[in-house]
């Protein structure tokens, strides 16, 4: 079953932490070993894992993606937001995380973040898990996927 984590960005370029409704939904699934999909079905957002502990670093990413890839320049796209199109190409709509023990197997720094290119906007990140084993005693549906 492919879950889905509601997103409301607050501005028109920003990171978002969804670690934790990452590792909820992780703990749900019922699986011990897998994979856990994250995928961003826009066009002009995306996901990344990237460091969570020095906020800068957020700030630094999205930074260098703006000096990159300017708001403003020489696109023809009607809509004006080109720049967020690309910016969606180069971080790129999905990761996928290794499962062990029911949970996300992410670095001693990393976090799950939903990238914002042309907020603010209510945007949906959908999460699908595919693994085997029974995690905390939770049965799996037995065709080798969670719940």
């Amino acid at each position: 079953m492919i879950r889905q984590i509601n997103v409301q960005s607050a501005g028109r370029v920003e990171m978002l932490d969804i670690t934790a409704e990452v590792r909820a939904m992780a703990a749900e699934a019922g699986i011990d070993a897998g994979i856990c999909q994250v995928y961003v079905p826009h066009t002009t957002a995306a996901v990344t894992i990237n460091e969570n502990t020095d906020p800068c670093v957020g700030r630094d990413i999205l930074a260098a993606l703006n000096r990159l890839v300017p708001e403003t320049g020489d696109y023809t796209h009607a809509e004006r937001n080109s720049d967020a199109h690309v910016k969606s190409t180069l971080v790129g709509t999905s990761v996928c995380i290794p499962i062990e023990g029911g949970k996300p197997v992410l670095g001693t720094w990393q976090a799950v973040y939903f990238c914002e290119f042309d907020g603010p906007r209510h945007r949906r990140v959908l999460v699908n898990f595919i693994g085997t084993g029974d995690a905390a005693g939770k049965k799996g549906d037995g065709g080798g996927h969670g719940r």
